[in-house]
């Protein structure tokens, strides 16, 4: 018996790469169709009661009919899909985490829900050192004075040059797979790496207390999730526990620093730069302060953005397929309670 399985990819995820991640994958065993969602042509955003998802629920609830696993990175799985298609069994994210998931109403469905850890790992850690760089050495600014024609000799007095990576010290706020790699990496320059990470439950070299990280490091640089526990966790007063004159990256979630207190440290001059490449509105709107602020290197959320991310996700999710379709445990399940053992073709009835 073959699966109907809608890959649901976008213009980065592509389809391309779900189709040959699930051929390669589940050889002969599925039937596949396709939708292509807008992102990141057009910005995700909350739809019905999911977050960071394509607002495409009429264009999805069509192509689910009849569908028993559906493969993306983000369509939106809300109660009214879940309730307008009877056939789904298994909805697999490829990204970190499934944020355009409702878990609770899939649970309910009997819908199991997969995602895909790790994925970015590498192109965030990457992207993170290339941003650490860029605002410490002024490589954005310095480079926009040149294409303007401008040669700025101040750039090399004392006041506005940046610190060295080696013997500094680093500290990264999370330790997960993203911030592990930042560490080797950070590693290979010199730097003295401290970490302060609460949910890690190793022996990690160099783990202290947020304020010692804040009062002993020259750059901070984030990499924790977004839980009520760590929204908001960097503020005005963690800022100015930073030494003067440091330096601030964020490549995790806007939600984890006070923007205005961030305008507030670079207008004042209390940080010598930062590098962001999330905030607390997506796109940024066009009267933000972080649009005037000097010293400030942003890019539109896209450190995990790499081809081999991409190709990872595809990889993950079609695995994850592959093991429903061969009736074993998923690997990856967000909502492990909900049991997949009685397949069942057409309806959950």
């Amino acid at each position: 018996m073959t699966t109907r399985v809608l890959a649901a990819g976008d213009h980065f995820v592509q389809n391309r790469l779900l189709v040959d991640a699930l051929r390669r994958e589940v050889p002969g065993a599925v039937e596949t169709s396709e939708l292509t969602l807008p992102w990141p042509m057009v910005p995700f955003g909350p739809v019905g009661e999911v977050d960071e998802a394509s607002d495409v629920e009429d264009e999805l609830i069509e192509a689910l009919r009849g569908v028993e696993v559906c493969v993306t990175q983000m369509a939106p799985l809300t109660s009214r899909v879940l309730k307008a298609s009877p056939d789904l069994r298994l909805f697999c994210v490829s990204r970190g985490g499934p944020v355009n998931a409702n878990l609770a109403a899939a649970t309910e469905a009997g819908v199991a829900v997969t995602f895909a850890p790790g994925r970015n790992a590498v192109a965030t850690a990457e992207h993170t050192l290339a941003m650490l760089l860029a605002a410490t050495r002024r490589i954005p600014q310095t480079h926009a004075d040149l294409a303007g024609g401008v040669w700025r000799g101040d750039y090399y007095s004392y006041d506005n040059v940046g610190p060295e990576l080696e013997g500094s010290t680093v500290g990264l706020v999370g330790y997960g797979a993203i911030g592990r790699r930042v560490a080797r990496m950070l590693a290979g320059f010199g730097a003295e790496v401290l970490v302060h990470d609460p949910y890690v439950d190793v022996d990690v070299p160099g783990r202290v207390e947020l304020d010692e990280l804040l009062r002993r490091s020259r750059f901070v640089s984030l990499h924790a999730r977004a839980t009520p526990e760590t929204t908001g966790m960097i503020g005005a007063a963690q800022i100015a526990a930073m030494p003067a004159g440091s330096v601030l990256v964020n490549c995790a979630r806007g939600a984890l620093l006070d923007y205005d207190a961030l305008c507030d440290a670079l207008d004042s001059g209390h940080l010598f730069g930062a590098a962001m490449d999330v905030f607390p509105e997506e796109p940024i709107p066009a009267k933000s302060r972080l649009l005037a602020v000097p010293n400030l290197v942003m890019t539109p959320h896209l450190a995990g953005a790499s081809k081999e991310t991409a190709a990872k996700a595809a990889t993950i999710v079609a695995a994850d397929v592959a093991r429903y379709v061969r009736g074993e445990p998923l690997l990856h399940c967000a909502n492990p309670e909900v049991s997949l053992s009685a397949r069942r073709p057409s309806g959950r009835a």
